[in-house]
């Protein structure tokens, strides 16, 4: 395999724009020996902080996020190193970390970054590194894990930025572009929450550039689109009604629309993130379960509302839809036990997909999605349910969640699973890929770029079943598993190994 660092210099020498750094630097360091030197108590108004001896010390604390903090004039893209020393000597021993706060268009958003345990009367060590993402301002500060009250001081607090600041005007590298690359192949996607839609920015840009369909990672969820309230109020008249809204879509929906981009919809039925109203008598969880038929007539009414909405609003946007989402038990069972099964019976995905198929706009594919597909356990079950749902016609494909690691399930184990699925005929997806490491280091970004260009081609290989290959996420920071790094673009929108991996899996040998 070729090394990370050579790959990534020769494509842009290709292009004939690698930037210049400076000589490393540090960024930022006190001794506070002329005071708090811009570091603030972060508190609801009852700790503070003096600076004294060489340190900063924090009193009067009342929750753990209490703490000194300072903002910081950061750079997006740049890799920081921070480290800082604390003392405290009221307990035997507490945790602390290293903290952001950052804002974008005035939402404000936190990580975690360092993490240390620090015994009694011992000065110790925090450090780590950190490469920001876009955002507008950013505010760093050493917080308590479980030790609200504790009072304590840290000191050498230094920012620094070992590989250098890039100079003001330099030149990015021209990414190729994934969805170009794969025309003609199958599309190219991400799942996308709304405020990166809302906030706009590089992010968008990035996403804009890359991908050609979109999904989003919770606002069209049962959760987010069934109006409860406006359902209990109708269900006063007929206990069938579902009242439904996409306040919460609306934002991905339109820059969609506007901008030639398809939607892949998920999800419509689900045992998880669906409001637990929705099974009782008059929306009220308080009352007895709704009988089968009653059940079944909400789930009519609740399909018939998402599709004519999206025929009416968004005609020819959203392309395909998770139908039903995880429905198969990791356990000894067939089915998973859920609010479904106990309401309407094992039937209910039949009875989902063949409502789907009555209000879908003509030409939209209907998926049935889960997770853990390589299991063979659950490959059995899964294999089983798809030729159930076959016969009647209703279903067009399987989305797999490829939520994977670089040490399992292992490639072979994914080509088997991908192979007994294609074998049924039906349309395939990598609805949602990932592939977390336990370390953000060299080896470890290798391994991941690997499994990434080996998935890559075995999509290629059942191209003319495959549909789409959509990543679960745009950056790592953004991620539902950030703490694995699991994604094709770093923090700070960089383009990993991984994304390389990606744009050309040839270069990738076994």
């Amino acid at each position: 395999m070729k090394k990370i660092l050579s790959l990534m210099l020769a494509l842009a020498l290709a292009l004939g724009c690698v930037p210049a750094l400076a000589a490393g630097v540090t960024v930022y360091s006190s001794d506070f020996s002329q005071g708090p030197d811009g570091w603030v108590a972060r508190s609801m108004g009852s700790a503070w902080i003096t600076a004294e001896n060489g340190a900063l010390r924090i009193e009067g604390r009342e929750s753990d996020w209490h703490s000194p903090g300072r903002d910081f004039d950061l750079r997006e893209g740049v890799r920081y190193t921070l480290r800082v020393q604390v003392l405290q000597s009221e307990i035997e021993r507490a945790d602390f970390m290293i903290s952001v706060a950052h804002k974008l268009n005035g939402q404000e958003t936190y990580e975690n970054l360092a993490f240390a345990t620090v015994n009694r009367g011992a000065w110790t060590t925090l450090q780590c590194e950190y490469t920001p993402a876009y955002f507008d301002s950013y505010v760093l500060y050493v917080e308590t894990k479980g030790a609200p009250t504790l009072s304590y001081s840290i000191r050498k607090f230094v920012v620094a930025a070992p590989d250098g600041i890039p100079r003001e005007g330099e030149e990015a590298v021209q990414l190729p572009i994934l969805k170009d690359i794969y025309t003609g192949q199958f599309d190219i996607g991400i799942a996308v929450p709304q405020f990166v839609i809302r906030n706009g920015g590089p992010a968008l840009a990035l996403v804009q550039e890359q991908f050609n369909i979109l999904t989003p990672e919770n606002e069209l969820k049962p959760d987010s689109v069934l109006d409860v309230a406006a359902s209990k109020r109708l269900a006063q008249e007929d206990e069938t009604a579902a009242a439904v809204h996409f306040d919460a879509a609306k934002p991905l929906l339109d820059f969609a629309k506007e901008n030639g981009i398809k939607v892949h919809g998920h999800v419509l039925v689900w045992h998880s993130q669906t409001p637990e109203a929705f099974f009782h008598e008059g929306y009220d969880p308080a009352k007895p379960y709704v009988s089968r038929e009653v059940m079944l007539g909400r789930l009519e009414n609740y399909i018939r509302g998402v599709m004519e909405y999206m025929d009416e609003n968004y005609p020819g946007v959203v392309v395909s839809w998770d139908v039903v989402n995880e429905a198969i038990d990791d356990g000894g069972s067939y089915l998973r036990p859920s609010n479904w099964t106990k309401v309407v019976g094992d039937d209910f995905l039949a009875r989902a997909f063949e409502l789907a198929r009555k209000y879908a706009p003509e030409g939209t594919l209907l998926y049935y999605n889960d997770y853990n597909t390589a299991v063979s356990s659950k490959l059995v079950k899964i294999v089983k349910l798809l030729e159930s749902l076959i016969p009647e016609g209703n279903i067009d494909g399987y989305g797999f969640q490829m939520h994977h690691s670089i040490t399992y399930p292992g490639i072979r184990a994914i080509e088997n699973c991908v192979a007994q699925i294609a074998a049924l005929g039906l349309r395939l997806r990598i609805s949602e890929l990932d592939v977390g490491i336990d370390k953000n280091d060299d080896p470890s970004l290798e391994a991941q770029a690997l499994l990434y260009a080996q998935v890559m081609r075995l999509a290629r290989k059942y191209a003319d079943q495959f549909e789409a290959v959509q990543i679960w996420g745009l950056t790592d920071s953004l991620s539902w598993r950030s703490g694995n790094f699991p994604l094709i673009f770093d923090g700070a929108r960089s383009p990993k190994p991984a994304f390389w991996a990606v744009a050309d899996p040839d270069s990738y040998a076994e």
